[in-house]
């Protein structure tokens, strides 16, 4: 293990420490999770978010269960189905706790030590992954930038995927952070992302850190963008991927895809193969999406006038809301999933070429 991770990491006791990301871009905290009911509460509220983060602390969660009951019963397997239910749609959540189930029901002894062992081990591997595609993508970037014969790029992404929400450089951002490392001038075009403002809050306190150029717009504004010729590509990030690719995405990606398209600009997926669900086809019929709170839609957090954090309703106080976390962006507006085993085009065949040995039996 490599000790510390950007978003999570352990303490000498074997607690899990992470980012509380709902602080973010004003404080950096941290919370301690101590107890499975914990990593639930700390995934139901957002404290951690992102696919691969979820799962990476869904599977430490895992690990903090059996460390509390010391051996698998009853009560342990209430611990890991409150895991596995405390957010629907991103699949990497499920994904972790299996594998961690599957690994101590192959063990009798030493079971705590052992799930520490493979909780590490799973988030270790997450990080590899987020390395690679930061590899792929980046040579995507300098492919079009040599296509347009331009010596700058300008990347439109939408929600957060960068390392608060994947280990250990993320996905949809990974291939941003590479391309600066390369030398290349990139500016990003943040997405606020309502109604949790995961763009407004955490990506563009990302770029910030890592020194990357950047601007914040209101959702709507990328189409107007991409009519004027001012967005050369897409990135995003991925909560669930179907066997034939269609992509469960922040609610608003549907709409960024449909403008890519219009306007005949490539609209990529960044994710690892652990954000695949290969047991689903049609992503449009089959992806669970959640629904949330109205009070995300109808509040909103900020800094007041005195400097303090605080949340004030942003509607009329009995007006109803709805509130969908996802939606669900099909294969045919999508130009490549950058995964860690290459860029594939979404089309079943050859999703099933490429991760063969991952297929349900």
């Amino acid at each position: 293990m490599n000790g510390k991770y950007r978003p999570i990491w352990i303490t000498k006791k074997g607690f899990l420490k992470v980012i509380d990301q709902t602080k973010l871009p004003h404080k950096q905290e941290t919370v301690t999770l101590k107890t499975a009911e914990d990593t639930v509460i700390a995934i139901k509220d957002m404290i951690i978010r992102g696919a691969g983060v979820i799962g990476c602390v869904g599977a430490f969660g895992v690990y903090l269960a059996i460390r509390e009951t010391k051996k698998i019963n009853e009560n342990f397997n209430s611990k890991v189905e409150a895991i596995r239910k405390s957010r629907p749609t991103a699949v990497n959540l499920m994904w972790a706790v299996d594998k961690m189930i599957e690994t101590l029901k192959n063990n009798s002894e030493n079971l705590v030590e052992i799930a520490l062992a493979e909780a590490i081990n799973i988030t270790d591997e997450e990080a590899r992954k987020s390395k690679i595609i930061a590899k792929y993508g980046a040579d995507i970037i300098e492919d079009i930038l040599k296509d347009k014969e331009e010596k700058s790029i300008n990347i439109l992404t939408h929600c957060n995927a960068g390392w608060l929400a994947v280990l250990d450089m993320g996905t949809a951002l990974a291939p941003i952070y590479e391309a600066k490392n390369r030398g290349i001038d990139v500016h990003v075009w943040v997405d606020e992302t309502r109604p949790r403002n995961q763009g407004a809050n955490l990506t563009a306190w990302e770029l910030k850190k890592e020194g990357i150029k950047h601007t914040i717009i209101a959702d709507n504004t990328g189409g107007h963008l991409m009519q004027h010729d001012l967005v050369d590509m897409v990135i995003t990030g991925a909560d669930r991927v179907s066997r034939q690719g269609d992509v469960a995405n922040k609610i608003g990606t549907y709409l960024k895809a449909l403008s890519a398209k219009d306007n005949k600009i490539p609209f990529y997926v960044a994710l690892p193969s652990s954000t695949f669900d290969f047991n689903i086809i049609d992503g449009i019929n089959e992806i669970p999406i959640e629904t949330r709170s109205e009070d995300e839609v109808k509040y909103m957090r900020g800094i007041n006038s005195n400097g303090e954090l605080e949340e004030i309703l942003i509607t009329p106080k009995n007006s109803p809301a709805l509130n969908y976390g996802f939606d669900v962006t099909p294969r045919r507006l999508i130009t490549g999933l950058i995964t860690e085993r290459g860029v594939i085009r979404p089309i079943q065949r050859l999703i099933e070429s490429k991760f063969r040995d991952l297929l349900p039996v």
